[in-house]
């Protein structure tokens, strides 16, 4: 297989970039740019895929979870997003009470979930005690349930908005359950795009200290790329190499997360969005760049299941999970499904050449799985 990677990336004019993926040498941000600008997708592709296979063997990995959205009324007000309601207008959008969030979560309770992962807009009408009580709440219907809440631009806002440290927020989530964060908030680490699509919310600086200070709490990250919209190809490599600084000054990020921008219902309507071979293309580099991240994931509600799959050849090695209503991406007109079961999953898996590996949240391996799993 290594013979025809190597043939692969000579006829690709990428040998040197193949000699440093086969050595384990560090890609640098030079290297990164030069992957991009090749266009050689197959050859990419296939070092990942060594990349992926010598970290992950052929295990595919998922999890069963459910999404919760408080709220999708925001102040932050980026153009980019077509599930926010403005604060302004908020009676169009939605500001749900702890029972109400309480009832998503017990309606599921007959599932085998086992995490809830919680994101939403910047509401001011919140109280501090909303947010823990949430948190507490679904660790009391189920003990044993992992809390993956609120992204670091939520963190920062609930700093600003209550007049506390970060540093106290985290301290008190964390007594009420909090078990990680999600990845996302970043969207690129790019001041240019920051200021011509999400001036309202943080910079790169702040969102890397707020999650350098989660990860020195002890606390486990995902990290995420928003792509296809405004950013250059430049942007996307150089917001790799300082979630890679960062990880080598932490260590915790657990995957990375590649998000296809959706234009659909948003500001920025007007773009194509992303291709299915730039999908391939973005998983495939952040294989190669993120040498000290575990895992990729290719998250099939944002590129499809079809383009999810052909990424676990690609590089990736998680394909999220069941999800459960996912609104955010639809919202923006995304046209996957909004959940998929355990059968979907695992055929899918399969069906890629990999074994479906049920996870927990951080990446404890629950089951492996050779046999047609129930709906």
């Amino acid at each position: 297989m290594s013979v025809v990677i190597e043939r692969l990336a000579e006829a690709a004019g990428l040998e040197t970039i193949y000699d440093k993926v086969q050595s384990g040498e560090r890609l640098t941000c030079a290297d990164g740019l030069r992957l991009y600008e090749s266009r050689e997708l197959m050859a990419i592709g296939a070092m990942a895929d060594l990349v992926r296979e010598r970290k992950n063997g052929d295990s595919a990995y998922f999890v069963r979870n459910m999404h919760l959205n408080p709220t999708n009324v925001c102040t932050a007000d980026c153009k980019f997003c077509g599930f926010y309601r403005p604060y302004r207008d908020k009676d169009a959008g939605w500001t749900w009470d702890l029972e109400r969030c309480m009832e998503e979560v017990r309606g599921r309770l007959h599932e085998p979930l086992t995490e809830v992962h919680i994101v939403g807009g910047h509401n001011p009408d919140y109280p501090y005690t909303f947010y823990t009580d949430l948190i507490r709440g679904i660790r009391a219907l189920k003990p044993d349930m992992h809390v993956k809440a609120f992204t670091a631009t939520e963190y920062d806002f609930f700093a600003k908005r209550f007049k506390l440290p970060v540093e106290q927020v985290f301290r008190d989530f964390i007594d009420a359950g909090l078990g990680s964060l999600p990845g996302g908030g970043a969207e690129v680490l790019s001041e240019r795009v920051r200021q011509e699509l999400y001036p309202k919310k943080i910079g790169a600086e702040r969102w890397l200290e707020v999650v350098r200070i989660a990860h020195e709490h002890g606390l486990r990250s995902n990290a995420t790329l928003l792509y296809g919209h405004i950013e250059t190809v430049e942007e996307r490599v150089q917001h790799l190499c300082r979630l890679r600084e960062l990880q080598d000054e932490t260590g915790g990020f657990m995957c990375f997360i590649p998000l296809a921008f959706h234009p659909e219902n948003t500001e920025l309507q007007e773009l194509p969005g992303p291709t299915g071979f730039d999908d391939l293309m973005t998983v495939a580099v952040s294989r190669l760049m993120l040498d000290n991240f575990d895992h990729i994931k290719a998250y099939w509600v944002m590129l499809t299941p079809r383009i999810a799959q052909i990424a676990l050849n690609m590089g990736a090695d998680c394909i999220d999970g069941t999800v459960v209503e996912e609104k955010i991406v639809h919202m923006a007109g995304a046209t996957s499904p909004e959940g998929m079961s355990m059968v979907e999953l695992e055929r899918l898996v399969r069906d890629a050449g990999r074994v479906p590996v049920q996870r927990d949240s951080l990446y404890n391996i629950l089951e492996r799985s050779d046999a047609t799993a129930p709906v």
